[in-house]
């Protein structure tokens, strides 16, 4: 990996982890923690491919196990974020552009469901019974119904911040094209509209200040 690469990810990757500790783990939510790491992991998977998606999986799972409350089996849950990684990075398109958010929103919901199925069996192999005390079932809903609500938020900035740190021309083309899902995304909202709204605004008022002068014009010959 390139150090760019390691030095955005990691730093992600922590205050991800930081961030799903101190805050979304105190929400005392039903079910499962919103997983911001796993999430973080699905976004770098999207641009950087599924060998970095693997390795970036591995080390983020690998802190996960670490922090603390740390309650489970040390090294379990950094195999399932690297298999997680591995999957969403080959889903990414040779060109690198997603068309639609249709493709994210299903790895997202799928890395939800396939994390916890792969946490609660690799928990079943090393006799790690957490799990159990929680439905499986109400596992894989919650989680997947709380991932995707977040992702919007998370999964296209991280995207975007990816591509312009990586010097990814699909970065310099997203402002102003909206093929590409980490655009269409943050466009949704009015956030990127702003701008252009104003700049019709301004452009009325030029025009009608012009129209004004030629009247007046007309009226003083």
């Amino acid at each position: 990996m390139r150090v760019n690469r390691i030095v955005l990810s990691a730093t992600l990757v922590v205050v991800a982890l930081l961030v799903q500790v101190s805050v979304l783990a105190r929400l005392q939510l039903p079910g499962a923690v919103p997983d911001l790491v796993l999430l973080t992991v699905v976004a770098l998977a999207l641009v950087y491919g599924h060998v970095s998606g693997a390795l970036i999986g591995f080390g983020a799972g690998l802190l996960s196990d670490l922090a603390p409350p740390a309650d489970h089996a040390a090294g379990s849950y950094a195999l399932v974020l690297c298999v997680i990684g591995y999957l969403v990075g080959l889903t990414k398109p040779d060109n690198g552009r997603l068309t639609s958010a249709t493709g994210p929103m299903t790895a997202v919901v799928a890395s939800a469901i396939g994390s916890t199925l792969l946490y609660a069996g690799v928990g079943a192999l090393v006799g790690d019974t957490a799990a159990r005390h929680v439905g499986l079932v109400g596992l894989l809903f919650s989680a997947a119904i709380y991932d995707l609500l977040l992702a919007p938020f998370t999964v296209p900035l991280i995207m975007a911040l990816a591509r312009r740190i990586e010097n990814d021309p699909l970065a310099e083309t997203q402002s102003g094209a909206s093929s590409d899902v980490s655009s269409g995304w943050m466009s949704s909202g009015t956030g990127l509209r702003i701008g252009s709204q104003r700049g019709l605004r301004v452009r009325v008022a030029r025009n009608r200040a012009l129209r004004a002068g030629r009247i007046k014009g007309v009226k003083r010959l």
